[in-house]
């Protein structure tokens, strides 16, 4: 399977929406507590710098946004959030979807991308993000409160641009 990515247009919004919700509700990987309403969602979207789509035989499987991670004196570093469909997991689209993002990134004149709170047991994600050539900055002890209500650790990385 070979995910394509690209823009999203305002046609993709209730497939983005539906993956996206499903990572929150997953209650694993992502800060958010409330899933994005068909009202929420396109102001969602639409306020990041970029989103970007993976496709595969016509399917959108996953997505990413990408905003900054700071203002003023920092404001030349962003962040990114991905999120793959439950089902479509572990087939490359996680990867195609960071790569672009950090093309993206550049082309928007950031010069480093960082991730906050990316959940210590969450390998896949790890992994990806270390193959693309994230370096770890450190650990934040129960950073992260699980759905279950279990605090895990976070791990923020970088990723110069």
């Amino acid at each position: 399977m070979m995910a394509e990515v690209r823009g999203f247009t305002e046609s993709d919004i209730p497939e983005m929406t539906r993956i996206w919700n499903g990572t929150v509700e997953d209650g694993h990987a992502f800060p958010q507590e409330d899933p994005l309403g068909d009202d929420t969602a396109p102001a969602f979207f639409d306020q990041q710098d970029a989103c970007g789509v993976a496709v595969v035989d016509g399917r959108i499987v996953g997505l990413y946004i990408l905003h900054p991670n700071n203002v003023g004196r920092c404001g030349h570093i962003c962040n990114a959030s991905y999120c793959v469909d439950r089902n479509e997991r572990n087939h490359g689209a996680g990867k195609a979807l960071v790569m672009h993002s950090l093309e993206t990134a550049r082309n928007l004149g950031y010069r480093i991308m960082q991730f906050n709170a990316v959940v210590a047991d969450n390998l896949p994600a790890i992994e990806v993000y270390r193959k693309c050539g994230f370096q770890t900055i450190g650990t934040v002890p129960g950073g992260f409160r699980n759905v279950d209500g279990e605090y895990k650790d976070i791990t923020l990385f970088y990723h110069s641009l």
